[in-house]
């Protein structure tokens, strides 16, 4: 008798558009699930032709931004998938949107929108972003499909104060999330979330590459600091530049390097003026991965002293190049970097309590640094590599 053939799970996975070759989670993820069987469709809102060649299916939603006209046009299109082309899933999306109370506008809106997604069976609907699953909420449900969503700090715990209530309905659904720290788990099951429910998956990097051979590093005679941040006011740069300027009164020699673009570009140079440690403070846009690399390699120090913070790569890869990591207690970062053991923890908005740890620090014998660049480097290996992460999210589909 000839054996049936197995199904083969297929895996869709929801983003705002095709990750871009630095967005490494993404990528390593999707990698990982083709490696061990999955099947992955990508959905994206935006697309383009640099993204052809990306290593999966892609579903892209229609254009409604570009005009009038080509949004009626794309509109009326849509409108008339739904009733020849997917007219089943269209009225289950269109009923169960009405029991969720949703006004009839915006259930037409939701259909039009949504459409892209009808077309394709299933298994597992799961969107990269909780944003992204808001007006989507009962997408996977109509294909068939289970639900996930991950949720990384700022859509969890920055989004709900800019949208109130955005999740009110998500939360009333069977969903099987995926959180980066266990604060964020407490953070889900504060909002009555099931913690069965609830998976930690951490960030993890590619440990054979961000290692150094100089584990046993002297401090430089001008002490070299570094972050690697995106220029964002949740980041808590200019808290870090406060609390250099104690360095400075304290004649500490220092040297501090931020690396990453944004938006407060401007207000960060103007407060290291004004702070009068512009000459100690390089800002140098974004950079590759071979030069962050780089840089970390001849740094002493690193900082992330965020306000707001998920879990944090570019903390991983300081403590991989072993250097004497200082953090916030922003909400994943205290379970990123073990306090006293693999770096230090201080409490976030304290610019001279993170003043004074950085001093202390510079001054621990060699033989304390080296401990812990040795457990930093040695828990990073354990706990942080691609390996465990990709198998993780196999898991994840696998057991639920």
């Amino acid at each position: 008798m000839a054996k049936k053939k197995q199904h083969k799970s297929t895996i869709g996975i929801v983003l705002y558009s095709v990750p871009r070759y630095s967005e490494t989670f993404f990528r390593n993820k999707i990698k990982g699930l083709q490696e061990n069987g999955f099947e992955v469709i990508l959905f994206v809102d935006y697309f383009n032709k640099d993204d052809i060649n990306f290593p999966c299916k892609i579903v892209a939603a229609s254009v409604f931004n570009e005009g009038k006209l080509k949004t009626i046009i794309n509109s009326l299109f849509a409108l008339l998938k739904a009733v020849f082309v997917n007219p089943k899933r269209s009225l289950k999306l269109f009923q169960l949107d009405k029991k969720d109370g949703v006004a009839l506008k915006k259930r037409v809106k939701n259909l039009i929108l949504n459409q892209f997604f009808l077309n394709e069976n299933i298994d597992w609907l799961h969107f990269g972003f909780g944003m992204l699953a808001i007006d989507r909420e009962n997408v996977a449900q109509v294909m068939n499909a289970k639900m996930a969503v991950s949720f990384r700090g700022f859509d969890l715990y920055l989004s709900p104060l800019r949208h109130k209530d955005c999740y009110k309905s998500l939360f009333t659904k069977k969903v099987k999330y995926h959180v980066l720290s266990q604060e964020m788990k407490q953070t889900l099951i504060d909002y009555e979330i099931s913690k069965d429910t609830i998976k930690v998956i951490t960030p993890a990097i590619d440990v054979t590459f961000f290692q150094t051979q100089n584990k046993n590093r002297e401090d430089s005679a001008v002490i070299q600091l570094v972050s690697v941040a995106r220029l964002h006011w949740k980041k808590g740069l200019e808290y870090s530049l406060e609390a250099l300027k104690c360095l400075k009164l304290a004649g500490v020699k220092f040297q501090y390097t931020i690396i990453g673009e944004g938006a407060q570009l401007e207000r960060l140079v103007f407060a290291a003026h004004q702070l009068e440690i512009e000459e100690n403070v390089t800002f140098t846009g974004a950079l590759s991965h071979d030069d962050v690399k780089s840089q970390l390699e001849q740094a002493d120090i690193y900082l992330q002293y965020s306000i707001q913070e998920g879990f944090c790569n570019a903390v991983i890869e300081a403590q991989a190049m072993g250097l004497l990591t200082v953090v916030s207690d922003a909400e994943g970062l205290s379970e990123n970097v073990l306090n006293n053991e693999t770096g230090w923890v201080v409490p976030k908005r304290s610019p001279e309590l993170l003043a004074h740890k950085i001093i202390e620090v510079i001054n621990l014998s060699p033989e304390e640094k080296n401990k812990i660049r040795v457990r930093a480097i040695a828990r990073v290996k354990e706990e942080f590599n691609l390996k465990k992460q990709k198998q993780a999210f196999v898991d994840f589909y696998k057991k639920d």
